[in-house]
């Protein structure tokens, strides 16, 4: 369907790729996988034809319909969620919005003597509607949009009052809704919670046509892709199976490679002491010359290349008290919604408690409360003896100032600690070299996230409240996060969508539901075997 035919592609000074070729097949589902900035979104834009190989081609079978949902989503204002999402399957959304205009001129008074025509030329429109299968679209489109976690109120009202990330489901729902022949979906599970994410993954799965994703969820791509196409270097490398068979065959080529060089180098290193040993005898002149020429025939291998690792580092934190955290008979509302009536709940040492449950159900608003940037109505919510508290919320990237460097903005944060230890933290979040010299502005998701921990993490805490921690981080820097969390001694209170952060991390589960409060012994992956369902929303 897709083939991309020796491509080369260079932006600025930085080469993408170098002669590189992979192909798309009918009903492949796959992972395109590779560094940040090693090129995954300019392939997506060269196959939309939004941008152009420098070399060779991208080819496209004749009649096959795309479907590209990209992180830039633009402005939406002024129409519903339903509207905007039917928009992507044509003319049919035109006749929608006409058929609103004359409702609406119909239960106008000041046009009561027009309602003979009105009602006539309504009748025709709807007749058109009918014919382009107008009432069962509808029907699908808010079908898709209630599996992205939206309410009825959010599907018939303006897009432009939604935020960011709901402006991204909107645009998500236009292309499921479309069912192109092919998807290409460059990061779909960002912004969305667990249940949404099983939604779309159950989605994908059932859908026919040919994929080709990226994402930064491993289980999410584990669970959906048949095939990974790797860019490394400015190549493109296929293999066979899942992200974790990849992972394994990654690692394995690696190893060989590693050990091939080594062999290579260790020979080269023997002919090159025999040939300066023994280059100024002429009795072995003609031994000397056959081994140069030796040399110079052979192909020489290449080291695997090293993929850059951020590192995190917790220092020890003092020990807290036993009982961290105690909310007793907390009531907590918001306009006329109740999130909490009488909740009593109680962290203690070393416990690392993940928060469940539906949009809306409180997750964050715990979090505040205990983070103390919200008040509860009613009750209390004391934090125990000795208590040093991280707290990480979306809103903190966007405190940071945008004018300031990175270095800077630690600085701000430290004052009294010296430039030596402040580079040191900056290196272990991934801002080497110039990168400390970055101005917050220009920083993508995943590097005001690794600077705000920086910051979070300076003075170690024994409490961590994190809400949502992943969101804007790849693949690698989320597994050294995971990593260096597994080995942290103090508590922890979070909330995440990342199914493979909340298996590798909780020993307690908190579940919000409309019934009530659920505890849970055990982590997420107890939670799961017990309820049979992932996410609470899901139960039936």
């Amino acid at each position: 369907m897709i083939r991309l035919e020796s491509i080369s592609k260079q932006n600025g000074h930085q080469i993408l790729f170098i002669e590189a070729s992979a192909a798309l097949q009918r009903g492949e589902k796959v992972g395109l996988v590779g560094p940040n900035g090693s090129g995954k979104t300019t392939l997506f834009r060269m196959i939309t034809g939004q941008e152009h190989p420098d070399e060779g081609q991208v080819a496209v079978d004749r009649g096959v319909t795309i479907g590209y949902f990209s992180q830039d989503v633009g402005d939406m204002a002024g129409r519903s969620a339903v509207a905007e999402v039917m928009d992507g399957a044509g003319p049919v959304s035109v006749v929608a919005a006409e058929l609103k205009e004359l409702e609406a001129a119909m239960a106008d008074p000041d046009r009561a003597d027009e309602i003979d025509e009105i009602v006539a030329h309504y009748g025709e429109v709807q007749a058109r509607f009918e014919e382009l299968d107008g009432y069962a679209l509808d029907g699908r489109a808010r079908e898709v949009l209630a599996g992205l976690s939206f309410t009825q109120e959010m599907m018939d009202g303006d897009t432009g009052a939604l935020s960011g990330g709901w402006k991204m489901r909107v645009a998500l729902a236009r292309i499921l809704l479309m069912r192109p022949d092919v998807m290409l979906l460059d990061e779909p599970s960002n912004h969305l919670d667990l249940e949404s994410l099983i939604w779309l993954e159950d989605f994908l799965k059932s859908y026919d046509g040919a994929l080709l994703m990226t994402s930064h969820d491993r289980a999410f791509m584990n669970r959906i892709i048949t095939k990974v196409v790797e860019i490394d270097g400015g190549a493109l490398t296929a293999y066979a199976r899942d992200y974790e068979f990849y992972e394994q065959q990654r690692a394995l080529n690696e190893k060989q490679q590693q050990a091939q060089f080594e062999r290579q180098q260790a020979m080269l290193a023997k002919e090159i002491k025999f040939i300066e040993r023994f280059k100024a005898r002429a009795s072995h002149a003609a031994q000397v010359q056959s081994r140069i020429k030796k040399l110079d025939k052979i192909d020489r291998v290449e080291p695997p290349k090293r993929r850059q690792t951020v590192l995190f580092e917790f220092p020890p934190a003092p020990r807290s008290g036993e009982d961290v955290v105690s909310l007793k008979d907390v009531h907590k509302s918001y306009g006329g919604r109740r999130i909490y009536e009488g909740l009593d709940f109680l962290v203690r040492r070393r416990e690392r408690w993940c928060v469940m449950g539906i949009n809306g159900a409180g997750k964050s608003t715990l979090l505040k409360l205990v983070a103390g940037t919200a008040e509860p109505d009613q009750g209390t919510v004391a934090v125990g003896s000795s208590v040093r508290m991280g707290y990480f919320a979306q809103h903190a990237m966007e405190l940071l100032d945008g004018e300031h460097s990175v270095f800077q903005s630690l600085e701000d944060a430290f004052p009294q600690a010296g430039q030596g230890s402040l580079r040191a933290l900056a290196g272990c979040f991934g801002f080497s070299g110039d990168d400390v010299e970055k101005r917050c502005r220009v920083l993508s998701g995943g590097e005001k996230a690794r600077l705000v921990m920086a910051k979070m993490l300076y003075n170690p805490p024994n409490l961590l409240v994190l809400d949502e921690p992943t969101n804007h981080l790849d693949m690698a820097t989320k597994e050294m996060l995971i990593a260096a969390l597994s080995q942290y001694d103090g508590s922890m209170l979070f909330v995440s969508h990342d199914r493979h952060f909340l298996a590798a991390l909780s020993n307690r589960v908190l579940e919000l539901t409309p019934d009530g409060v659920h505890h849970y012994g055990g982590g997420y992956t107890e939670y799961v075997a017990r309820t049979g369902q992932e996410a609470p929303g899901l139960r039936g």
